[in-house]
């Protein structure tokens, strides 16, 4: 092979005028259509973040400008990185694990590190779906039992539901039946626990068969969502308060983008929101053909995610608006209830009476009341409740506070509300399965491709995986599991997950080196990519998450992590420091998935060290027999060689068999043939 050339070019090589393709496996699996794989792309990628999590961000973080932000991010850093993973997988047909261990055998860990991650995530991400369908069942009867404060007996409602909500009380005590805090562990929760065992069950099946069997699925569960995306955006632009829902969550403040806290916060959003580093985007493109254009798959599923996310958003402040606007309502009937009484009474307030007119039914809460209401508020006159309609908006829009408190609590209020209901939680099951599959698969395929053992029991190792999930995930069953599920989201992946990434851009760019990727890609796409790629993955990409790495570790060391916990006798939510022994578990789950990447780079490196020394030992033995001839032979070429020409010409893209991930060296026409030592 001439110097500086790409070894990816044997792809196709000519032996004797006869057109040869470079060594596969030509048993494994391949997509239908090119359909089938888009949408279980985009069914992996558009999940339950893009729903409960981007809208939140938006509205907290300057609306217009934090979507700017994030649009900005995802073409500089997001698009790259994921077009990157695309191509490695593509081009190698394996999962992670092969796919690092082919560019260099130091960097297998990586693959090791997303398998690990992908199955904490697997863990908690089917609790999410478990509850999702304790809620779907419970959407079947009119009225909702979250409508109302259960009575214990007439006229007599449970304090707790009493001093929060009914949707509040409802989650917390009939769904959760949580404890006060993570210390108090409680007894099993038993109807959480059949509902895991269903999620478990739906994704075995469906996975039971590979990307045969999930594929299917996916035609349903990816194209389902936004049916009912779609069905709830025309329901709420109907609603009264949809207008202030979305003006508050569009409203631009450009200031927030000199906060550090925001540039965070985008890139994180970008991160998970194209499912970077779980190597179930590599494994789902592994089974594409070689030559199909994964450069516009790249472009094509991160606009679709980006405007899920917008379609997401405006349903949710549409929903939330209404909401919002019906308790600022009530809360001004409320208090001119109060001043009525006042007044009546021949208060000292009364001189404020004549700013409204009490009799009009529909006071906009911007209004004279609503002066009225802050004025008094203000000098503590009488029980009066300050009605602020963008505080009742902030409240309660972030991950399950949104979908089963904030948005039930706004369903309820709908005609039909049974049929909103179920509907809005078929959604919500469906885009938790659409991500789970690919996150399973982000565990299967790498193991399947690098054990062929395993590879021989496909059936038997999805059937173990999902068993395995259901006893582990018992955890998040008992009444403090929803803790469990905070901390696990909030830790278990983030950290490691970035880790991956930058080792992904650092050995892709430089390692390998970004214009031989690039002659990579432009032989499996018949075209080459803008040299733009080369200069993103080596310094914009790859300082990107740098920084984004650095801002997570200092934010986790000097701010103690903490959770949002329930307070059962006041009805309210708290916020409280994890104890010590649940710091230890979660720094044990950081380093658990984390620590594949150095032991992996140690365990080749001493590999190799013991190879070059049995090659030693072999040549030495070998000097202690007469020569047969005068010509000194030549030493056998081991591992010293092939780390010389690993050195020299760099590794291979070339998808060999899963034990072989290196070219031997070729021969020459009448050349002696000579051991390779391997």
């Amino acid at each position: 092979m001439r110097e500086g050339q790409s070894e990816t070019q044997l792809l196709d090589m000519e032996v004797d005028g006869t057109r040869v393709e470079a060594p596969g496996d030509p048993s494994r699996p391949a997509w239908d259509s090119k359909l089938q794989y888009v949408l279980a792309q985009v069914g992996f990628s558009v999940g339950l973040g893009n729903v409960w999590r981007f809208p939140y961000l938006c509205h907290q973080n300057g609306g217009g400008a934090f979507m700017l932000l994030y649009v900005v991010l995802l073409a500089v850093v997001g698009v790259p990185l994921f077009f990157l993973e695309l191509a490695a997988g593509q081009c190698i047909r394996q999962g992670s694990i092969g796919v690092w261990k082919h560019i260099s055998p130091k960097l297998a860990g990586i693959g090791y590190s997303s398998c690990v991650v992908c199955f904490f995530v697997a863990l908690y991400y089917n609790v999410i779906i478990a509850w999702s369908l304790f809620y779907l069942g419970n959407s079947f009867q009119y009225p909702l039992p979250w409508e109302q404060c259960p009575e214990l007996s007439p006229n007599r409602t449970v304090k707790e539901c009493t001093s929060s909500s009914p949707t509040t009380y409802f989650w917390f005590r009939k769904a959760l039946d949580i404890t006060d805090s993570i210390e108090e562990t409680g007894e099993f929760n038993p109807i959480m626990t059949g509902c895991l065992l269903a999620a478990w069950v739906i994704v075995c099946l469906a996975m039971i068969k590979g990307i045969k069997s999930s594929a299917r699925v996916m035609y349903f569960s990816s194209v389902f969502p936004y049916a009912v995306l779609l069905c709830f955006l025309i329901r709420g632009l109907l609603l009264d308060g949809a207008a202030e829902g979305i003006t508050y969550m569009f409203y631009p403040k450009l200031s927030i983008w000199g906060e550090v806290q925001v540039w965070r916060q985008a890139a994180t959003q970008v991160f998970f929101a194209l499912g970077l580093g779980f190597g179930s985007v590599i494994a789902y493109s592994s089974y594409n053909p070689p030559h199909n254009n994964c450069h516009r798959d790249a472009l094509m599923v991160s606009v679709i995610n980006f405007l899920t996310s917008v379609l997401a958003s405006l349903v949710v402040f549409a929903v939330l608006g209404f909401r919002a606007k019906n308790i600022a309502m009530d809360c001004v009937v409320r208090n001119v209830d109060i001043l009525a009484a006042m007044s009546a009474e021949g208060s000292s307030h009364h001189h404020w009476m004549p700013w409204f007119d009490m009799t009009d039914p529909q006071v906009s809460v911007p209004g004279g009341v609503q002066r009225v209401v802050q004025s008094l508020w203000q000098s503590g006159g009488g029980n009066i409740t300050d009605c602020n309609l963008e505080e009742e908006m902030s409240k309660g829009v972030e991950g399950t506070g949104l979908a089963f408190i904030a948005f039930t609590e706004a369903m309820a209020l709908f005609p039909a509300s049974p049929f909103w209901s179920a509907l809005f939680f078929l959604m919500l099951l469906n885009l938790g399965l659409s991500t789970m599959f690919g996150t399973m698969q982000g565990i299967l395929t790498p193991l399947m491709d690098n054990f062929r053992l395993l590879g021989r029991h496909k059936t038997l190792l999805t059937v173990f995986s999902c068993v395995l999930g259901f006893l582990i995930g018992l955890l998040f069953t008992q009444r403090c599991g929803n803790y469990f599920v905070t901390m696990f989201d909030d830790y278990s992946a983030t950290l490691p997950l970035i880790i991956v990434v930058v080792f992904e851009a650092f050995s892709v760019s430089w390692l390998y080196g970004a214009d031989r990727f690039l002659d990579d890609i432009e032989v499996m796409l018949q075209w080459r990519p803008p040299v733009l790629y080369k200069y993103l993955w080596q310094y914009v990409c790859l300082l990107s998450m740098i920084g984004l790495l650095a801002a997570s570790l200092l934010r986790m060391f000097f701010k103690r992590p903490t959770y949002t916990a329930w307070n059962h006798t006041t009805g309210e939510e708290m916020m409280l420091e994890y104890p010590g022994w649940a710091l230890a578990v979660l720094t044990f789950l950081i380093l658990l998935a984390s620590l594949p990447v150095p032991v992996g780079y140690v365990h080749s490196l001493l590999k190799t060290r013991l190879g070059r020394a049995e090659d030693r030992e072999l040549q030495t033995e070998g000097e202690g027999y007469s020569k047969c001839s005068v010509t000194e032979p030549r030493p056998a070429q081991g591992l010293d060689q092939l780390d010389e020409d690993s050195r020299r010409s760099g590794p291979s893209f070339l998808p060999v068999g899963v034990e072989h991930y290196r070219l031997l060296p070729q021969q020459e026409d009448g050349e002696d043939e000579e051991d390779t030592g391997v």
